[in-house]
């Protein structure tokens, strides 16, 4: 009986634990989201695997984003599942990104999916926690283990507006905060030693006030994420990419400093046609890699070329992404090669 019990133990840690990655955990995350990249093969984008050519490169990390219920099926768990068995299986670490939307969560836009709409608060709130719960179950059952997930994606707004909508004057703290510590404790349930992220846009832009708030309301987290895009703009005040890299490096060293966890650079992109993104990339990285609690870092779908766009963008009339950082051959740019060294 003891030798029956001892191989059915044995059977169940082989295939709870059957990829093994290529670099340690806790180790530096040179990582690549690519979410879109099932549809962009459906489209013959691709004459080669694309993980395993970005492996050769130095990826070592993949992160994929999970909407709850899109209505082109791209993005939901299946199609997110199919990429982590492959992430796995070529030995990346992996990092989740919850969305608790049918569509892309920015700091604009968190939409309530459609199924959830007539939700109460504590009905959102378990809806929170058995999404939460079904993603890392269905990654669980087919042996994956992943290093990181984040509970919700660029949210220095809040998640599931309105009921969770919050800001530097204001807001519904107790909720948001809420739903991100119902989300932290679902995912320990399913992975007890899992890195759970908050993350929040613009890391060059300090916000000790979000930190502070969440902190104060029983928000919960492990790790920072913070996404980082240096180009000239509008929208940041006209800073060069050089002040945006340099106010980032200043901002990772004070949240680490102020909240004593790591800070990982969830998103980067550069615009693929400025002659300056190699220069801006390589800045920022020999920045970032001096600081020993930064965790790691994310080119945010570097695989797309050559104009190509999913095809919800062409009725909302938006266009190709454009700061993929592969070549219009196809093949990864200068720019996402200085970051994966």
């Amino acid at each position: 009986m003891k030798r029956l019990i001892f191989i059915a133990s044995l059977a169940v840690i082989l295939t709870s634990c059957y990829y093994r990655t290529d670099s340690p955990r806790g180790s530096w995350a040179k990582g690549c989201d690519l979410s879109w990249l099932s549809e962009m093969e459906q489209d013959s984008m691709f004459g080669y695997d694309c993980i395993e050519r970005l492996r050769a490169e130095g990826m070592n990390a993949v992160r994929l984003r999970v909407w709850v219920n899109h209505t082109t099926g791209w993005s939901n768990k299946a199609d997110m599942l199919a990429l982590a068995e492959r992430a796995a299986k070529a030995g990346q670490r992996i990092l989740i990104d919850i969305h608790y939307s049918d569509f892309f969560a920015d700091p604009s836009h968190q939409t309530i999916p459609a199924a959830w709409q007539n939700y109460d608060y504590e009905t959102m709130l378990e809806a929170v926690r058995e999404h939460t719960l079904d993603v890392l179950n269905a990654l669980k059952e087919k042996g994956i283990e992943p290093e990181w997930v984040q509970i919700g994606n660029e949210t220095p707004n809040g998640m599931l507006w309105p009921m969770g909508r919050v800001d530097k004057e204001q807001g519904n703290w107790e909720q948001y905060a809420g739903f991100t510590a119902m989300g932290y404790k679902a995912a320990k349930e399913v992975f007890k030693d899992i890195i759970v992220i908050v993350h929040v846009d613009n890391a060059y832009e300090q916000r000790d006030w979000f930190w502070k708030s969440m902190s104060e309301h029983g928000g919960r987290w492990d790790m920072i994420g913070l996404s980082h895009y240096p180009m000239m703009s509008a929208w940041n005040g006209g800073k060069s990419w050089q002040e945006m890299n340099e106010l980032a490096e200043e901002n990772i060293k004070r949240l680490i400093r102020d909240w004593h966890c790591k800070v990982m650079i969830a998103e980067v992109g550069t615009f693929a046609n400025d002659p300056t993104s190699v220069s801006v990339m390589a800045d920022f990285i020999e920045r970032i890699t001096a600081i020993d609690s930064c965790a790691g870092i994310f080119y945010w779908e570097p695989e797309v070329y050559g104009g190509w766009r999913p095809a919800e963008y062409i009725p909302l009339g938006w266009g190709s992404y454009g700061m993929g950082a592969f070549t219009e051959e196809g093949e990864p740019s200068e720019t996402l090669r200085v970051m994966l060294r």
